[in-house]
């Protein structure tokens, strides 16, 4: 564990010794706040109108209508975003001409992924913390509820981190960090509207290709219900991204 940390402290430093986090931080909460800044205005724009109508007024759900569709559109500036994030962790280490050095030393091979691996996920964990700070001001004033909330980070975060294992992989197959990030896109795009082919599958195809998808898994977060086939998902996706980058380096070490 001491030398995961190690690995993870020296990826901390890259990421905040250069623009990278820093540019994908502001990015990513900047579009929150703008998403944030609407919705809220959008919501206190209903609500003036549903004080005329009692019926009306009782529909009013901050959360649904708020933190639901915000949470989506946070979901996809992180798979804008995140490819960011990974590009150069494993990529840059073989352009620089240091990965064999990496490779040589007596660190396993799965240590060194998951260091990296951890590093990518504080800077995310911040990043979500961060946009936190805006929610405070809706619980100051109005009332919305906290499970829900919590639920719809939790299931950010889990998707977060199978993106960027998805990421970690394609940088583990170049030392070109615009092709990892360019692959690593398409390759999130594609599990996330395959719940689109779907719709035009049947029986056990249908089925298969919306498992699969992100959408449905996510879906559910947003609506605050915590599903434990939605976590194996998500604990899948990033184990098998992982394996997929450990079976690239051992196959490079030991060539």
């Amino acid at each position: 564990m001491k030398a995961v940390w190690i690995i993870a402290k020296k990826e901390l430093r890259a990421y905040f010794t250069s623009p990278i986090a820093y540019v994908v931080m502001t990015v990513f909460l900047v579009l929150t706040g703008f998403f944030f800044y609407s919705l809220v205005w959008w919501f206190n724009a209903q609500s003036m109108q549903a004080a005329q109508n009692p019926y009306y007024a009782q529909q009013m759900n901050i959360n649904l209508m708020v933190f639901g569709p915000l949470f989506n559109n946070m979901s996809i500036i992180l798979l804008l975003v995140l490819p960011l994030l990974t590009m150069r962790l494993l990529a840059e280490e073989k352009k620089a001409g240091t990965e064999e050095l990496l490779m040589t030393s007596p660190i396993s091979v799965w240590r060194i992924i998951m260091g990296k691996y951890l590093a990518s996920l504080l800077v995310v964990a911040a990043m979500l913390a961060l946009t936190a700070l805006p929610a405070v001001f809706t619980f100051l004033y109005g009332n919305p509820e906290l499970a829900p909330i919590l639920n719809g980070y939790l299931g950010l975060f889990l998707m977060a981190a199978a993106f960027l294992a998805v990421g970690l992989f394609f940088s583990s197959l170049t030392e070109n960090q615009i092709v990892a990030a360019v692959l690593t896109f398409g390759a999130l795009l594609l599990f996330w509207v395959l719940n689109w082919a779907s719709g035009s599958a049947s029986g056990f195809w249908s089925a298969v290709l919306n498992y699969v998808s992100f959408f449905p898994h996510f879906g559910n977060s947003t609506q605050g219900i915590l599903d434990t086939t939605d976590l194996v998902y998500y604990a899948s996706f990033a184990f098998f991204g992982l394996f997929l980058t450990h079976a690239v380096i051992q196959s490079r070490r030991w060539r």
